[in-house]
């Protein structure tokens, strides 16, 4: 059990462990962005690009399952949060490139260490939810 009072422990931010608190942040919109289906996938596919850039084309056929309409919504939205630069190239036709700003490249530290959670804690995860189902919840 985590307490609101307690350090949280085994971080590397440069903060001192006695002024890490447990504190979740007032609803703000990003822990509901980063929680939808596409925006994890999008950003994960961006740091993968080679030269650091996707054109729109290329990460829509690498985001599995992504309509065109949601992979334009996901892009600007992080765009809006600052977490990804959209480059415009006025050719024929339009070239639109996208990567990953420096504080979008810094949130995947945060979402690196809940994938460790995950890793970690995924067998005993899948065996409440059989135990829950199998009870008829």
């Amino acid at each position: 059990m985590i307490r609101l009072d307690k350090p949280i422990q085994g971080r590397s931010d440069g903060v001192a462990e006695s002024e890490r608190h447990f504190k979740p942040y007032p609803s703000n919109g990003i822990c509901t962005r980063l929680g939808d289906k596409w925006t994890v996938q999008v950003i994960w596919r961006l740091s993968l690009a080679p030269g650091s850039r996707l054109r729109f084309s290329a990460l829509k056929g690498e985001v599995d399952g992504i309509t065109q309409r949601m992979l334009t919504l996901t892009l600007r939205n992080l765009e809006r949060d600052g977490l990804v630069l959209r480059h415009y190239f006025p050719e024929v036709p339009p070239r639109v490139e996208y990567e990953l700003t420096e504080m979008g490249i810094g949130v995947l530290s945060a979402l690196e260490g809940l994938n460790f959670w995950i890793r970690d804690n995924l067998p005993r995860i899948e065996q409440s939810r059989r135990l829950y189902d199998d009870a008829g919840q």
